[in-house]
């Protein structure tokens, strides 16, 4: 999947995934995609529950090799 930056929140527990995510994004333009790496299974859950509150969007989240590569859209 296409992604214009990419973020390595790997072998970091909530909130940091979360809040990497936030920092990355609020530097993006509308329509850019960010990739997050994590290894916190949490982070399925957080990062859908942040793009919910924050009018983001999730394009995908896939598990590959014990590892989560979250993608998702600034809007």
């Amino acid at each position: 999947m296409h992604f214009d930056e990419q973020i390595d929140t790997r072998d970091t527990k909530c909130p940091m995934p979360v809040l990497k995510t936030k920092k990355a994004l609020a530097k993006m333009q509308t329509g850019e995609v960010l990739m997050v790496l994590a290894t916190d299974p949490a982070s399925v859950a957080d990062l859908a529950q942040f793009a919910s509150q924050t009018g983001h969007k999730i394009l995908s989240q896939d598990e590959v090799n014990g590892e989560w590569h979250h993608y998702i859209e600034h809007k």
